[in-house]
């Protein structure tokens, strides 16, 4: 099995632990994993901001790079959603058929699905809450959406409860969202403080240690209300737990 790894701009740029621990897992796993190095953005910053076409060429430079793996692994559910979403309409309006958009997976979703991993190599001794976000849940299914009443589950979970140690916690309005949406952040600033400040209120009712998520983005931006705060938790991306020891 032989996987590209896609690591978003978050991650690349203010985040580079979590793109090391995704790659020291994923060989620990016994996974032959490649790093493109001309690898970009994926386009979603441009198209959420209404300029859809600027993300065309970034989507072609996706494709030439990945279309040879088998699997598409990347820490960050919300640009995995884009690629898998979008990808196919954007690259037909240059005449191409998305090759890339069926083989990328949310590194969560490609352990519990692909791997199906029973096991994990650190210990984590510490209580941790798990955040969901928007588009893992409801584009990629990382866990059960509650407003459709379906038994609950969440594959982010099933995963923690793996790591030696670690006392896993949900808030209450357990997939409700943090406020930062990307550009919802910058075009409605008070709003998107005011969602980030009840967000880490549920997730500090928990007792937890540390808020730990699937995106960097959802994360980065909760962070920055503790920050302000002084508010008494830290923040750690799940990719860092599961990889705790390597």
């Amino acid at each position: 099995m032989k996987v590209g790894l896609f690591i978003p701009c978050y991650v690349n740029a203010i985040f580079p632990e979590v793109g090391v621990a995704a790659y020291k897992l994923l060989d620990h796993l016994g996974v032959e994993v490649d790093y493109p190095i001309d690898q970009t953005c994926c386009g979603q910053p441009m198209a959420n901001a209404g300029f859809e076409n600027e993300a065309i060429p970034l989507a072609q430079q996706f494709e030439k790079l990945f279309d040879k793996y088998e699997y598409i692994v990347a820490p960050s559910a919300s640009c995995a959603v884009f690629v898998k979403e979008n990808y196919p309409r954007l690259l037909e309006k240059e005449g191409h058929l998305c090759q890339t958009s069926g083989k990328i997976y949310d590194f969560c979703e490609f352990l519990h699905d692909v791997l199906k991993v029973d096991k994990l190599p650190g210990k984590f001794p510490h209580k941790v809450s798990v955040h969901n976000s928007c588009h893992g849940v409801r584009e990629l299914h990382l866990s059960s959406a509650s407003e459709l009443n379906i038994p609950r589950y969440s594959k982010i979970r099933d995963l923690l409860d793996k790591v030696e140690g670690i006392e896993v916690l949900e808030p209450q309005k357990v997939d409700e969202c943090c406020g930062f949406g990307g550009m919802f952040s910058i075009e409605e600033p008070s709003v998107s403080v005011c969602m980030g400040q009840d967000k880490v209120k549920n997730h500090m009712a928990t007792g937890a240690e540390y808020i730990t998520g699937a995106d960097s983005s959802c994360l980065m931006h909760m962070q920055g209300v503790v920050s302000r705060e002084k508010l008494p938790i830290k923040f750690i991306h799940v990719v860092q737990i599961l990889a705790a020891g390597l």
